[in-house]
């Protein structure tokens, strides 16, 4: 009996080791890449992001293949993984305390989120099923065809709800009818994805129940009504009663929320949509206890945005080789995949803002946040990956978009807020531009 303990006791004391050891090399790499990021006009997301992807097999298990091994493969992923979800999940619960969500009392910006938001989740689904039609017969023939197309489109349609957030907070829009507008139509728009998700997934087991689906949209509806009207209140009620006794973030309130919090995460779990949202609704729910949020921000938002954030970028790095595009013609399928996915999404934002009434650098501005997908997509095409749905080729186009339509945002801002008149925050201040970093 000893010795098992004792050889239990080494695995453990093995496996801590090396989960210290990726963190270490992860919480290091970030505040490096951030920096870079920000000097090169960037938000620090870009280069976190970025530097996740090279810590993977893209460059790290390129150049280093047995340094690479032993840090990241000597261990299984489970660790890492269910940091990076915790980590997610409390960023969106940030990004929920963060917006000002009074200016959608507005008829005008209730109207341009439905129609930003509606416009952006068509128009790409569109493009993306053209193109994962056409190209399903020579990048994916294990595939589908209406598979193949129908993953591609709904990885088109997805947009990066926590990289939106953050990259707001960079810019100080979090407070303003347009990051309100930006933010409540992505919110839309990534639940209208994970439902689409699930029908696409349920359509390629050929195993869809539409009663089933039906139900599952009245839930969601429900969880929001709920915790709007059914939690939201008592939440209130909990904070301003342990604030009185003249503390902002007593332990026991941060208890409570935290509890709270993945609560939350789990209910939208069984609902069938991720956890994040859960997060993200706590958030919003708090959104106007100006006294939690700046204690929050204070106390607690460093630690997640420092540690918890780079780990979601670098385990999603660990499953992405941007190195599997080897010919001229998958790099002529990639260019035409980047360029429909940018137009769809940037180009439906763009002219649904115009249509409700916004100026040409708002409208910008729109089309721009609404384009940036960041990494959240990987989820969409790692489900549709795993199904055989799309080939590892059409897998890495569709990482490389992500990454351009991110990078692509920082310097789209810079060029139309001016404009807009909104002031640009100093490439030098922007980490510091929310408690982020």
């Amino acid at each position: 009996m000893q010795p098992t303990i004792h050889i239990a006791q080494h695995a453990t004391e093995s496996m801590l080791f090396f989960v210290l050891l990726q963190l270490t090399l992860i919480v290091l790499a970030a505040r490096v890449g951030g920096e870079i990021a920000v000097r090169l006009g960037q938000t620090a997301a870009v280069g976190e992001i970025v530097v996740g992807i090279l810590l993977g097999p893209s460059l790290l298990g390129l150049l280093a293949p047995r340094a690479f091994h032993a840090i990241f493969l000597s261990i299984p992923p489970a660790p890492l993984q269910m940091l990076s979800q915790i980590g997610l999940i409390l960023l969106m619960f940030q990004i929920g305390l963060e917006f000002d969500f009074g200016h959608l009392r507005s008829g005008r910006n209730r109207r341009a989120v439905l129609w930003v938001g509606l416009a952006s989740m068509v128009a790409p689904f569109a493009l993306g099923a053209a193109w994962g039609w056409v190209a399903a017969p020579e990048l994916s023939p294990q595939a589908g065809r209406v598979a193949s197309a129908l993953f591609v489109a709904t990885a088109f349609s997805i947009t990066a709800l926590p990289i939106l957030g953050r990259i707001l907070m960079d810019f100080n829009l979090t407070r303003t009818p347009l990051g309100v507008i930006a933010i409540s139509a992505a919110a839309i728009n990534d639940v209208a994805g994970w439902l689409l998700l699930a029908l696409v997934t349920t359509l390629t087991l050929s195993h869809f129940d539409a009663a089933s689906f039906a139900i599952k949209v009245a839930l969601v509806l429900g969880f929001m009504l709920l915790w709007m009207f059914g939690l939201r209140p008592l939440m209130r009620r909990i904070v301003h009663r342990f604030q009185a006794a003249g503390r902002d973030l007593p332990p026991h309130l941060l208890g409570i929320v935290l509890a709270a919090i993945f609560a939350s995460g789990m209910a939208t779990y069984q609902i069938g949509i991720f956890a994040i949202f859960g997060g993200f609704m706590m958030g919003v729910i708090l959104h106007d206890e100006t006294r939690f949020v700046r204690a929050w921000n204070d106390q607690v938002s460093p630690f997640v945005l420092v540690f918890f954030l780079p780990i979601f970028f670098t385990y999603t790095g660990l499953r992405t080789d941007i190195g599997g595009l080897a010919s001229a013609a998958l790099w002529a399928w990639c260019a035409a995949l980047v360029l429909l996915a940018t137009l769809g999404k940037f180009g439906a934002a763009y002219l649904a803002a115009r249509i409700c009434g916004m100026s040409r650098p708002e409208a910008g501005i729109m089309g721009a946040l609404m384009n940036t997908r960041a990494l959240m997509e990987l989820i969409v095409i790692n489900v549709g990956y795993d199904l055989g749905a799309i080939s590892r080729p059409v897998f890495t186009m569709l990482v490389i978009m992500a990454i351009f339509s991110t990078i692509l945002t920082a310097p789209l801002l810079r060029l139309w807020l001016p404009r807009a008149g909104y002031a640009l925050p100093a490439p030098t201040d922007m980490p510091a531009a929310s408690p982020q970093a």
